[in-house]
This record gives C-alpha cells, structure tokens and sequence, in this order.
C-alpha cells in the first residue's frame, strides 16, 4: 500500500530480532533458518525495498540493529551471534557501496548493543562485568545516533574496545567472553523474538480457547519520554 502513495520513507531502521538460545548441536535446522530470515536476510528485502527511492532522492537513512554479538562470539548463540555479524558485514558492505556509487546522501548506522531488558530475549541473563542496558537507555542512544548521523553506535560506549579485541592472545579473550555470561538463553527459548515485552501472550487453556493479548505499557507514553530525553542531550 505504501508504495501507491506519494509518500517516501526517508528513514528505515531494520529491528525485527528472534534467538534461539541453545548449543548448537540442540538447534533445530528451522530455528536456526527462522534465526536467519529474521535477523539479516530481512534486511535484504527492505532496503531492496526503499533504497532505490533514496538513491534517486539522494536522502534516506538506513539503521541496522545489530548487536555487541555482532563482534563477538557467546556460547548458546552461535546461530544469533552469526546472523548478528552479518548484520555488522551488511552495514559496513552497503556503506561502501554507495560511497562507490556517489550517493552521499543516503546514510547508514548500525547499532550494536549489549544484552537488552525488557524486550522479551535476554531479560534473565546474569552479566558479571556489565551491567544489561534499559530499554529507554538503548532507545534514547538510537535516536541520538540518527539524528547525529553517527556511523557506528555501541551502547554503552566504552564495549565499542571489543572491536580491538585481536590485539590480544586467543586464550585471553575466550576466557573473558566465557566468563562474562554463564548462560546467556532466555527461558523460553522457542517462542521469544524482540520487542515481545509489548504483550503478554498467555496460553489458552485448552486447543479450542484462543489466546488472550495484554498490552502491558502505555506507547504513546514511552515515545514521549523518548522524545524528551533525546531532545535533553541534543
């Protein structure tokens, strides 16, 4: 429908997110493909989408959410940590790509945070050297990196040091990232994808009975303290 209109998406920010959260070998081969389609090959299709109207209107933004497992690998995500690192490659790929072509101004910002609260993914995971981030923390740095037009976003900024990572021995970094989060899997590996802290979905209490969906916050609000907040900074 959008495409029959006169209006044009200046802005694409690719968010959407699944984990599996097992060890490789317990993954089955359709989690493992729905880990894939979700996190990085949808980035294909949109932006297949909507950049052919911003190379021509020479503005546009494109926003990848990627993650600090984009830089490193954590065991029980091989499949999330992977998807992920596509994710930074199609972000870094896609920036050369138009500067090849002499687009300049079409931006991209890739974002890379750490383990998030609230969003339905990692809310039970243990950081022994890092604090998980807030929602509203995470959503303010995004909206403040768009608009600054900023090429790479680490939140919190001081792990953007992980991408320097090399210059150290192996076996210091793999003792360090094993040691970081003893099990990074969400409780209910199967069924959690981002941004499902926006409802509650209970199970119906029997095959016939449907279920029942409970928003739990208000959005408008939190878009308005988003607003605010990223408005304080600038």
């Amino acid at each position: 429908m959008l495409f029959k209109t006169d209006k044009q998406v200046s802005i694409l920010i690719n968010n959407a997110g699944v984990v599996s959260g097992r060890l490789l070998l317990d993954t089955p081969d359709d989690l493992i493909q729905r880990t894939f389609d979700v996190n990085i090959l949808a980035h294909f299709w949109t932006t297949k989408a909507f950049l052919p109207k911003m190379i021509e209107n020479n503005h546009g933004h494109i926003v990848t959410i990627a993650s600090m497992a984009g830089h490193i690998g954590v065991h029980k995500l091989v499949d999330y940590c992977s998807s992920k690192f596509a994710a930074v490659g199609f972000d870094e790929a896609l920036r050369i790509e138009l500067e090849k072509l002499g687009v300049k101004g079409v931006k991209t910002t890739v974002i890379c945070p750490y383990f998030i609260q609230s969003t339905g993914m990692f809310n039970d995971v243990m950081s022994r050297f890092f604090p998980t981030l807030k929602s509203f923390q995470v959503a303010d740095e995004i909206i403040e990196g768009i608009q600054r037009e900023k090429l790479f976003v680490h939140i919190p900024g001081y792990l953007r040091a992980f991408c320097l990572k090399w210059v150290l021995p192996w076996q210091v970094i793999s003792i360090f990232i094993r040691n970081v989060v003893s099990n990074p899997a969400p409780t209910s590996p199967e069924i959690l994808t981002a941004g499902s802290s926006t409802t509650d979905i209970s199970k119906p209490k029997t095959d016939s009975e449907p279920a029942v969906i409970k928003p739990k916050f208000n959005v408008e609000s939190k878009l308005s303290h988003r607003t605010v907040a990223t408005e304080k900074k600038l």
